[in-house]
């Protein structure tokens, strides 16, 4: 009997987090969203670098963004996930892979269709302002063809 992608369960160590509602005019399908403190830091210490655990319910992806001042980094800790930069073919990505998404590059990140997907995302900042510029959404046809 084939397993539905409803029925599909997160595994994973990583906390799933709370329903990204603040961003979710930016995604396609349900995210949820932790912020990571390490462990040495009590409650309200600042990191210099800081982490948050995004998870994508299969079938979730973000709409094109770019990043404008910083390098976004992105460490995937379970699933199976999609990354794609503009003009350039979809990368397969699995627990233990990273990803340096350059300053300026249009991109979208998600899970594949049948697979819940996570990843630590931080930030380098490498110029002045840092910000966030988010674009259209992936197409049905531009993710389909991501899934091959």
């Amino acid at each position: 009997m084939a397993t539905t992608i409803s029925a599909q369960e997160l595994k994973s160590d990583w906390p799933k987090g709370n329903p990204n509602d603040a961003y979710a005019q930016y995604f396609t399908g349900q995210s949820h969203l932790a912020q990571i403190q390490p462990k040495n830091l009590a409650d309200g210490e600042k990191t210099v670098q800081s982490y948050a655990n995004v998870t994508f319910e299969p079938g979730c992806r973000n709409n094109w963004h770019v990043h404008h001042g910083a390098h976004q980094i992105l460490i995937c800790v379970s699933g199976e996930g999609i990354y794609q930069e503009w003009g350039k073919p979809a990368i397969r990505l699995h627990a233990g892979d990273i990803i340096d998404i350059p300053e300026g590059a249009k991109h979208w990140h998600g899970a594949t269709k049948d697979s819940w997907f996570q990843h630590l995302a931080s930030h380098v900042h490498v110029g002045d302002p840092e910000s966030n510029e988010w674009l259209e959404a992936v197409t049905e046809e531009q993710y389909n063809e991501a899934n091959k």
